[in-house]
């Protein structure tokens, strides 16, 4: 293998109907390198399995002491529909599907507090005014 070269391999691979996706353990071999860019390994993923790029979400990465092996998960949603559905809230900020609502740490900790101060059926209510508060600050 040359250097900057990289083979991937899957293991555990599962077909999930129920979260329309296929998941899987991807091992990447890259001797001479740090480590590889998710967005390529989205690519190289996404040919084997003749799958979108964009559908594909890879996370949870460790490399082996002394370098050179990669571990990690995949999923492969059949569709955006179901990525949306499925997916984490961070992760799909991290794949570009969401947008990251900034908001202060302090307006955040009010709108808890104010939920607290109110019990029985009008609590879900008044968090949901709380959260609105915070946002417009």
């Amino acid at each position: 293998m040359s250097e900057g070269a990289v083979l991937v391999k899957t293991r555990k691979f599962m077909k999930n109907p129920l979260l329309s996706r296929r998941q899987m353990i991807v091992d990447i071999i890259h001797p001479g390198r740090p480590n590889v860019p998710k967005k390529e390994l989205q690519d190289v993923v996404g040919g084997m399995y003749k799958a979108d790029p964009k559908l594909t979400t890879l996370f949870g990465f460790r490399t082996k002491f002394g370098g050179g092996k990669s571990t990690g998960f995949c999923l492969i949603y059949d569709n955006e529909e179901s990525l949306r559905k499925f997916e984490p809230k961070h992760r799909q900020i991290r794949g570009g599907y969401m947008v990251k609502k900034e908001q202060s740490r302090k307006a955040m900790k009010e709108a808890k507090n104010k939920g607290k101060k109110i019990r029985g059926t009008g609590a879900s209510i008044a968090k949901h005014k709380a959260k609105r508060s915070a946002g417009q600050d």
